[in-house]
């Protein structure tokens, strides 16, 4: 198979995209540095952050962007608008008997998924900003699979992170390393008259992120340990049927997984088998992303199964997610090609009134081969030399 080359759009910086962005919609930047950590934001995209760098205007821009996508818009009877951005909202599940994405009675297939609107088309308005923060508030409603509709209120807050506190989340080191970090605050509130069950389907607030592919880039996910009794199959990897083995490697308490953009697949794992974190190193532009969230204790269990099926096990979905893009069926072109590395909150019981909450950091490291390795092995239990040996 010929690997997807990176190009030149996928090559321009920081700032040569955030200029990008503003000559088509609202862009907030968060820090104030032009040679430093910066973010930048869509209020248009559901307050997307579209993509990062950890040495501003000159320096490498992480998240992926669909260049003609955004200068042509919105499209009416679009299944998504893959805009792109390293971190954006969504809501779960996806696939099943209380999806979000397929209409009632229609089949589980490319051809019938639609993105909702409050996902895709809807615009988040700021309201409050700073230099280092901006916060957002979105009222909408869907139908699911089983035809009943939630009402809710989405609440938004990203945040632009000191390189002290980049340190202090992960616990680690970050001294003699570009890096840029933020924090988003998702908050999902129950707004209608009805409690949220699970008989008729919950919802969970689903992060993605999408990322600049390349063929020597590597999803690390490290996983717990122990018996496929006591924590089910250590990898759900037959989403869009099961990824050959080439491309998923199970290690030793982690899994390495392609992320070249060449080939549709995803994986999952579940909250028995997942850790707070996952990340990827991209051998050819040197950067280390690690993805950090609030995942609860193991006696939390229920997540919304997103597989493309009526489910037997509606609440045994996972809790952590990578997806690589490449064509859905042959001949056909990718939507990206990138890709993304997901979170997920538990199902969502809500009463009218209450909310859950979902907090995701996100954080890229640009440095010395030395100083990265040190990072990798203390935060996801590899060498950046076992990352690069572990798929052909």
């Amino acid at each position: 198979m010929t690997l997807p080359s990176i190009t030149l759009a996928e090559d321009r910086s920081f700032g040569e995209d955030a200029k990008f962005l503003a000559s088509h919609t609202e862009t907030i930047l968060l820090g104030d540095d032009a040679s430093g950590p910066r973010i930048a934001v869509v209020p248009a995209y559901q307050g997307r952050v579209m993509t990062s760098t950890a040495t501003g205007d000159a320096g490498t821009s992480y998240g992926w962007i669909h260049y003609d996508q955004v200068a042509k818009g919105m499209t009416p009877g679009a299944q998504i608008h893959a805009f792109g951005g390293e971190e954006r909202f969504w809501l779960g599940p996806e696939g099943g008997q209380f999806s979000l994405f397929f209409a009632p009675k229609t089949k589980f297939d490319f051809a019938n998924w639609q993105t909702p609107p409050a996902i895709d088309t809807a615009s988040f308005q700021p309201i409050e900003r700073t230099p280092t923060h901006v916060s957002f508030r979105h009222e909408s409603k869907v139908l699911n699979y089983s035809e009943k509709t939630f009402e809710f209120r989405i609440d938004r807050k990203i945040e632009l992170l000191s390189t002290d506190a980049i340190g202090k989340a992960l616990g680690a080191e970050v001294l003699g390393v570009a890096c840029v970090g933020y924090r988003t605050s998702n908050r999902l509130t129950n707004i209608g008259t009805r409690r949220w069950e699970k008989e008729t389907g919950l919802l969970s607030i689903w992060m993605l992120g999408m990322y600049k592919h390349g063929p020597e880039t590597t999803v690390v996910m490290p996983f717990k340990q122990g018996s496929v009794e006591e924590r089910g199959p250590i990898v759900n990897d037959e989403y869009f049927g099961k990824v050959p083995a080439e491309r998923l490697k199970v290690g030793d308490g982690v899994l390495f997984f392609s992320g070249d953009g060449a080939y549709r697949s995803k994986i999952g794992l579940t909250p028995q088998r997942s850790t707070n974190l996952c990340g990827s190193y991209d051998a050819a532009r040197g950067a280390l992303t690690i993805v950090h969230y609030n995942k609860p204790g193991t006696e939390v269990t229920d997540y919304v199964n997103s597989m493309w099926e009526i489910q037997d096990a509606p609440y045994e979905g996972d809790a952590i997610n990578a997806y690589n893009d490449g064509p859905a069926e042959p001949g056909a072109e990718p939507l990206g090609p990138f890709y993304e590395l997901e979170t997920s909150s538990p199902a969502l019981a809500l009463q009218p009134g209450e909310s859950g909450e979902h907090i995701q950091e996100t954080f890229h490291f640009e440095g010395e081969a030395e100083t990265l390795d040190k990072l990798a092995r203390k935060l996801l239990g590899v060498s950046l030399k076992e990352i690069r040996a572990a798929l052909p």
